[in-house]
């Protein structure tokens, strides 16, 4: 009995030495950091530190690039959609939303580390990256050269003012604004000219536009005779011209003095409502005419605004009709009347006030 509870006495001594080695082994080693994971290095680490870097405080302060921040990022997003279409569409979405580039830019570099076993996927991202690195161009204005002068920063003031006639006209007439606005162009910037006196004196310190008065009338240039065929015609249901009776009575004559009235309204300083109004009429019976012949020009600014330019006698319906027009001389280069109008139809400018509608002409039918 005795011998027996020596053994279980000895047995629990043996235990309690060995839990304190254990305890004490234990704290030793915590003290001595034995016991810390060192952990796995990921293969992308070098990836992950480029990027952080990639995208330090300069890159953020950097404002002058954002624009091509966005274009990268939208480029390198059509490239993922040829690969990954859902991981393209959830970054397209993302961007749409928060609008951030640099974000944007980020989810593009985490795919990329996915992609690095897919060659066809890098060489285009790399080809990208090489493009990018070519110099800018040396032009700090427009491609279009005659918009570079400054007559033309005080045409853009002096359209601006005209917005709510020339909507007005369009409204009425179903005449796309900015068709109606093309022409404008070709005829005011035929009159660009800051030597001229009447352009040193008041267009240019005002902001407005030319208005003429002797062989063509008004702010868009209508030659008497022609106004006189756009009155008839809009009442003639025989002739080609003819738009319906809706637009007959829109050049109706309040006195009957129609040739002083006519002149009036047409070189009026206080209302270009009528210049506007004649050019829209008369680009739409160019519309109709050639469309009845069966050879639609509506899609054609250019063509538009050439006969617009070149008048009745010389519209002649065919099946490849050639732009040209009046010979503008700017700044010693020589432009057409056709070709001026189709680079500012577009050219984006002035495109917050007078925007594409979805169709030229009658886009306010059912």
């Amino acid at each position: 009995m005795k011998k027996g509870l020596k053994i279980a006495l000895k047995v629990i001594i043996v235990l309690f030495a060995l839990i304190g080695i254990f305890f004490s082994g234990t704290y030793l080693a915590m003290e001595l950091k034995l016991t810390n994971d060192k952990g796995n290095i990921d293969g992308n680490d070098r990836y992950f530190n480029e990027i952080k870097d990639k995208y330090n405080q300069s890159f953020k302060k950097d404002t002058s690039q954002f624009k091509a921040k966005e274009f990268e990022a939208l480029h390198r997003i059509l490239i993922l959609n040829k690969y990954c279409p859902k991981n393209a569409e959830l970054i397209l979405n993302a961007y749409t939303v928060s609008n951030n580039e640099i974000e944007v830019l980020r989810m593009l570099d985490a795919v990329d580390m996915q992609m690095q076993g897919n060659s066809s996927y890098l060489s285009e991202i790399t080809k990208h990256q090489e493009n990018k690195k070519v110099q800018p161009s040396s032009i700090s204005g427009s491609i279009f050269d005659w918009m570079n002068i400054s007559e033309w920063s005080d045409f853009k003031v002096a359209v601006a003012k005209d917005k709510i006639l020339i909507d007005s006209v369009a409204n009425l007439t179903g005449v796309e604004p900015r068709l109606i606005v093309s022409v404008l162009v070709g005829e005011q910037i035929r009159l660009f000219n800051s030597k001229r006196e009447a352009y040193k004196k008041w267009i240019g310190p005002l902001k407005i536009l030319s208005v003429e008065s002797k062989f063509s009338l008004g702010v868009t240039g209508i030659k008497e005779f022609t106004a006189k065929r756009i009155e008839a015609y809009i009442k003639d249901s025989t002739s080609k011209y003819y738009l319906g009776k809706q637009y007959e009575h829109l050049l109706d004559f309040q006195t009957d003095s129609v040739d002083r009235e006519r002149f009036s309204r047409l070189t009026s300083f206080r209302s270009h409502y009528y210049s506007y109004m004649y050019a829209a009429l008369f680009i739409k019976q160019m519309k109709v005419q050639w469309e009845k012949a069966g050879f639609p020009i509506t899609d054609r600014p250019e063509i538009l605004a050439t006969l617009f330019n070149v008048g009745y006698e010389q519209s002649l319906p065919k099946i490849n009709p050639r732009v040209g027009g009046s010979s503008i001389t700017i700044e010693e280069k020589i432009h057409s009347f056709g070709s001026i109008a189709y680079e500012f139809y577009y050219s984006g400018e002035l495109f917050d006030l007078f925007p594409f509608k979805a169709k030229k002409f009658d886009w306010n039918e059912g």
